[in-house]
């Protein structure tokens, strides 16, 4: 299943309003800095009604108090329309907080409720661990997170008309489903109904973290879905210093035989969920060819707001503010331990966007030592050679080739000579070359 045909030239920002902002309008002064990086696509989410972090759901037809109100989103969505910005929002559908109105009227009314039967395992033979008089299923083991039950006419009848609400209200381009694998596939494909009778071209990515994609990729289903293996070999590599670890993933993925040759997945190196790349490297010099990485391969690149600058912060056990930093305006911040990472980012954006290879392109290893990656993207006549070193010194990559030729270099600005049938080439400290044949 192919997603709208702008999703393979898209270039994602993830934003995290509730941490970033004191009120949703201060998105406007993050726009320029945004073009600048080639972002073409503004992940924002959560942006309803909640208890506190914003996926404990109060109300998902108004926008939080906390980040201004229906109008403030209309005018941010409108601002980015205006730029070529596409919008996606998260949309929180399993679960709502222990506060959401259906289930404060259960607490009140108890077996006198009709609102009961909303609500997964609802029980009066014991008390919950929050001590009400009935027992029912939290999200994941957690009882502020109430798991709803999708599967009721009233509940889907509710979502769907957010979901609807969210389009005709705020033009909205897609929706990052949360906890998508923890959703049924019912309600799943009536999503994608309601989506596309008000917009044929919205995209639909699905959160999920473990197990094999093309069960929630299936027709009728989502567009893409959470690359988390991807993530994992990503800096699991690096910091093992050996590329055969990331090779095996690639190919399993992307290799003529990969499962998820002909999907379309979304890949990111950090979110508001985990450690930030930046403090996850052993050597934070990976970051450059981590990041020729991400811009390089098939499939969705996203980047997460604060990490074009290497800002730091580490998932702690009862909290993600670090995570989450509130950054008031791009340039008022800016840390200094990376200033050549953001252009380098802008430049790997402006590469992709401008060849249709890097865009499409189907995938190939070609060679992978421990400390080198060569691959190919192959598009009909169009050629291009990644090569990656993560190591501290230069390394010799030998790449054979059919007979004499030139290769454009388009990260180093060289032109380079294959002589014979090889191509040797000098790759930089923890660098790269994007090679162009012809």
């Amino acid at each position: 299943m192919s997603p709208p045909d702008w999703v393979y030239q898209a270039h994602c920002y993830h934003l995290y309003p509730l941490g970033c902002f004191h009120h949703l309008s201060e998105m406007h002064g993050w726009l320029d800095h945004l073009q600048g990086l080639g972002i073409n696509v503004l992940l924002l989410g959560p942006v309803f009604t909640s208890r506190s972090h914003g996926y404990d759901i109060l109300d998902p037809y108004h926008v939080d108090p906390r980040l201004g109100d229906n109008t403030t989103l209309q005018q941010v969505v409108e601002a980015c329309h205006r730029r070529g910005i596409r919008v996606v929002l998260d949309a929180v559908f399993s679960h709502v907080s222990r506060e959401f109105w259906a289930f404060r009227h259960l607490r009140q009314h108890l077996q006198a409720s009709p609102y009961r039967a909303w609500f997964h395992r609802v029980s009066f033979q014991k008390r919950s661990r929050a001590g009400d008089a009935f027992s029912y299923l939290g999200w994941k083991g957690h009882y502020d997170l109430v798991k709803l039950k999708l599967s009721h006419p009233e509940v889907k009848a509710f979502q769907l008309g957010a979901l609807e609400h969210w389009i005709r209200t705020f033009d909205i381009d897609g929706i990052r489903l949360d906890t998508a694998d923890c959703l049924n596939t019912s309600f799943m494909k009536q999503v994608r109904q309601r989506a596309h009778r008000l917009k044929r071209d919205f995209w639909l990515m699905g959160e999920v973290v473990h197990g094999d994609y093309r069960r929630w990729l299936a027709p009728g289903l989502l567009d893409a879905v959470t690359n988390y293996s991807l993530y994992h070999a990503l800096h699991t590599a690096h910091n093992a210093h050996n590329y055969h670890l990331l090779a095996q993933t690639l190919q399993a993925q992307f290799g003529p035989q990969g499962l998820y040759a002909h999907h379309w997945l979304y890949h990111f190196v950090d979110n508001h969920d985990v450690t930030r790349i930046a403090s996850l490297l052993k050597n934070p010099a990976q970051l450059y060819p981590l990041y020729l990485l991400l811009y390089t391969l098939p499939g969705v690149p996203s980047l997460y707001y604060g990490s074009e600058w290497g800002q730091t912060g580490r998932k702690r056990r009862h909290s993600d503010a670090e995570l989450r930093p509130r950054i008031p305006h791009p340039y008022a911040w800016q840390p200094k331990a990376h200033p050549d990472l953001l252009p380098v980012i802008a430049q790997l954006a402006r590469l992709r966007q401008g060849f249709p290879v890097l865009q499409r392109g189907r995938w190939h290893l070609l060679s992978v030592s421990a400390e080198t990656l060569v691959y190919l993207r192959e598009r009909g006549e169009a050629q291009m050679v990644v090569m990656l070193n993560l190591s501290t010194q230069t390394q010799w990559v030998n790449l054979p080739t059919q007979g004499p030729g030139q290769w454009q270099d388009l990260l180093n600005h060289e032109i380079i000579a294959a002589k014979g049938n090889s191509l040797q080439c000098a790759v930089s400290p923890t660098w790269g070359r994007i090679l162009l044949a012809g």
